[in-house]
């Protein structure tokens, strides 16, 4: 048996075209589904770096799919993360930054095509779940943007008015007190509030309970599903099927969870009978929050987390599976991003991709394991309304001089709580990402050339979609919507 075993390893290792010509005469437009975390580091999933638990469904993702070890976020915070994904651009190219807050006076404009939008014009029912933050409020929610329907929050699920114990906020000086109560919409309307703890706990089986309806409704044409879990996101909680589990403290739990809702999606696909014609994507939208400690993942020894461009901010786990198409057990190494997921999509739905202008390319020359694929060699990392804060190509990556947030001054927090963390001031240097993926090691002396080169990379960038760091106007962004918010929209 492992000499079988043995012999099909080595066809996947030196025979990656023999998959490609079976994909040309296997793949019909697929159906899609992608799980989108939220917070969850490069480390979290047990087939990266997971400790102290266990997630074996998404262990059984990968072995059945391709594990991505290079795999990156449009940018290391919520909006302007799932604007890069929809949208197959950097989202600084349609105008999102940051998180945006319940009351934002900006929105991803409805003129902008998502993934949902591009699959239902080529026939594909689309539906999405969980954790939206693009707009707040109506006509800025998902059934604008191409979903036929959706159930989820509008925004971060720790934007509510509730302190860290999980008790209600009385105190106005508190900057939790001016947040909304946390609605569960279905469309565009509330169906019930999240109030407590316990609230939180639910969204996790509520969202994959949807997710499974969906499928069964729409098992019989093209589907496009986005679910977008809430989770890892603090305030984290699990459902009492789950608390206490792991042995592993409550992130462990959440984990657990997590791990249960994506059995629960594949056995839905597979009992509904379309798990062969059905593309999976397990990813996250940006890495930990690790000033929350205990309730933090971890970014598998990568370095920061959350709202930084160092690695552990942006390079996220992706697992990507489609049977008979993608070559199961496989590692991809090379570099792609969720800004390529929509053009992507589109190749193997047949889809046209968006009129204006994306920054994604088409990777799905590395899924059919094509030799010699290598269709994105360059990445932009943006971060705050327009900073241009490095670029990498190939495996060099070169940081730009800017102020940064750090977790390395204080203490992490525990419980729930979180722990403080500073600004700090990043001088130029250069990574050899390849030997050096945690970047403790400057090497621009030694490479005065790479940097000269990268240098040249992060101007075309400039020149394209601008950077405030260097005073450089946008060339080619578009405009966010514009949102009036008042004080009764709140409410």
């Amino acid at each position: 048996m492992k000499s079988v075993f043995f012999a099909v390893a080595m066809l996947i290792h030196f025979s990656p075209g023999i998959f490609a010509q079976t994909a040309k005469k296997t793949a019909t437009r697929p159906n899609v589904i992608i799980i989108f975390m939220d917070d969850m580091g490069y480390g979290d999933p047990e087939c990266y770096a997971g400790v102290n638990y266990k997630t074996p469904s998404i262990n059984r993702l990968a072995a059945e799919g391709m594990r991505f070890t290079n795999f990156y976020a449009a940018q290391a915070v919520c909006s302007a993360s799932r604007a890069g994904l929809l949208t197959g651009c950097y989202p600084n190219r349609v105008g999102i930054h940051g998180a945006l807050m319940p009351w934002a006076e900006i929105a991803l404009n409805t003129n902008e095509e998502t993934i949902a939008s591009v699959l239902k014009q080529a026939g594909y029912h689309t539906g999405m779940i969980g954790k939206w933050h693009l707009g707040a409020k109506a006509p800025n929610l998902p059934v604008h943007y191409g979903f036929d329907e959706y159930l989820g929050l509008p925004y971060s699920n720790d934007m509510w008015p509730v302190n860290y114990d999980g008790k209600p906020v009385t105190d106005s000086s508190n900057r939790k007190f001016r947040y909304p109560q946390l609605p569960l919409l279905d469309g565009d309307r509330p169906v019930r509030y999240i109030k407590t703890l316990e609230d939180q706990g639910t969204l996790t089986a509520t969202y994959t309970r949807r997710a499974c309806d969906f499928i069964k409704q729409n098992k019989s044409r093209p589907f496009f599903l986005y679910l977008a879990h809430s989770m890892v996101h603090v305030p984290i909680y699990a459902s009492p099927k789950f608390l206490g589990k792991s042995g592993a403290g409550l992130f462990g739990d959440v984990m657990m969870e997590v791990d249960w809702s994506v059995n629960e999606v594949m056995r839905t696909l597979k009992e509904q009978g379309v798990d062969k014609n059905t593309l999976v994507v397990f990813t996250s939208d940006n890495g930990p929050w690790l000033t929350f400690g205990d309730h933090a993942g971890n970014t598998g020894g990568l370095r920061e987390g959350k709202g930084t461009s160092w690695e552990g901010g942006q390079r996220e786990p992706c697992i990507i599976r489609w049977p008979g198409v993608i070559p199961a057990g496989t590692v991809c190494n090379n570099l792609a991003a969720t800004i390529d997921l929509l053009p992507t999509i589109a190749k193997f739905s047949g889809a046209a991709l968006p009129k204006n202008k994306i920054d994604g390319v088409d990777i799905s020359s590395l899924l059919l394991g094509k030799e010699g694929a290598n269709p994105r060699d360059e990445l932009a990392y943006y971060y705050g309304r327009n900073n241009l804060e490095a670029v990498r190509k190939g495996s060099w990556k070169l940081v730009l001089p800017h102020r940064g947030q750090t977790y390395k001054t204080y203490m992490p927090g525990k419980n729930g709580f979180p722990g403080g963390y500073a600004e700090a001031d990043v001088p130029l240097a250069l990574y050899d990402l390849a030997h050096d993926p945690g970047e403790t090691l400057d090497v621009q002396k030694a490479h005065p050339d790479v940097v000269q080169n990268l240098m040249t990379v992060a101007e075309k960038y400039r020149a394209a979609l601008g950077d405030d760091l260097t005073k450089t106007p946008c060339a080619e962004c578009r405009e966010p919507a514009k949102i009036n918010n008042t004080k009764n929209d709140l409410k």
